[in-house]
């Protein structure tokens, strides 16, 4: 007969979740599904872009392209209220294959009643170009993505094998100007057990938020605290931050995340 702690594994464990706010409730769900008390301190804001003339003019020519590359869920959703602007469908897209990074991208974009075509293994866009499914000498692709702050590597992998990509501005994403004192107060009263995150950018955000309310030894704060981290890119910046990761999901998803800390707390 299963016990209390098979069916919530993390039962006493009160975790910090930092992703941006349009994303934490699915996590915070699955986290409160396993026993886990939740705290969120959003340390992404995303914004639309300085500019919609570049994503305006790829749509208004989107038959020039033959793929079309979607790298997250607000990638997805910008580029449709776009294509949506613009008196498009998915009628529109017919002929264009999609490539997305990512089951919950892959997920979103069935929201509009899309199928992707290719989804990398291992979910991270390091591994599109090697494993793309047809030759990319040649091909035009579309790559609406976050307007600074984005990985290169992608872009620079898929022109080496002769693909001309396209990139546009679909959304921006910053660093919150505030955070709740709450969260500060559980950080200096160690009632956070562990801190999760889910791109590199929300641990440079929260490490910035935090410091600029605990500007002096700020690292002090989580000496106690376990680190999570949801994929490779992500523990490198955990550890040029923090100096260690303390688990690192093996698939680079929310469920693989979760399984990782159910493992860690486990034993």
């Amino acid at each position: 007969m299963p016990t209390y702690t098979d069916n919530y594994p993390l039962a006493g464990q009160t975790i910090l979740v930092t992703r941006a706010i349009s994303s934490s409730s699915q996590f915070r769900k699955m986290l409160e599904k396993k026993g886990a008390t939740v705290f969120e301190l959003p340390a992404l804001e995303i914004t639309p872009p300085s500019s919609w003339d570049g994503l305006d003019s790829a749509i208004a020519h989107i038959n020039n392209f033959e793929w079309i590359i979607l790298t997250s869920a607000n990638g997805v959703n910008y580029f449709w209220q776009r294509l949506e602007k613009a008196g498009k469908n998915q009628t529109n897209l017919k002929g264009i294959k999609i490539a997305v990074v990512g089951k919950k991208t892959a997920q979103v974009l069935q929201e509009y009643n899309l199928q992707a075509d290719f989804i990398p293994p291992d979910f991270i866009a390091d591994s599109m170009a090697e494993n793309f499914p047809e030759s990319l000498r040649g091909k035009q692709i579309l790559f609406p993505r976050v307007e600074t702050g984005g990985r290169e590597i992608l872009v620079q992998h898929l022109t080496q094998k002769g693909a001309h990509i396209t990139e546009v501005s679909a959304y921006q994403s910053g660093c919150p100007k505030e955070m709740d004192e709450t969260i500060l107060d559980a950080l200096q009263n160690s009632i956070i057990d562990m801190i999760t995150f889910a791109s590199s950018k929300t641990v440079g955000n929260f490490y910035t938020m935090v410091k600029a309310q605990h500007p002096h030894d700020t690292l002090s704060l989580f000496n106690h605290i376990a680190i999570a981290s949801i994929g490779p890119q992500t523990s490198v910046t955990c550890q040029e931050i923090f100096g260690r990761v303390d688990m690192e999901a093996q698939e680079y998803t929310l469920d693989g995340l979760v399984r990782a800390m159910v493992a860690k707390v486990r034993g």
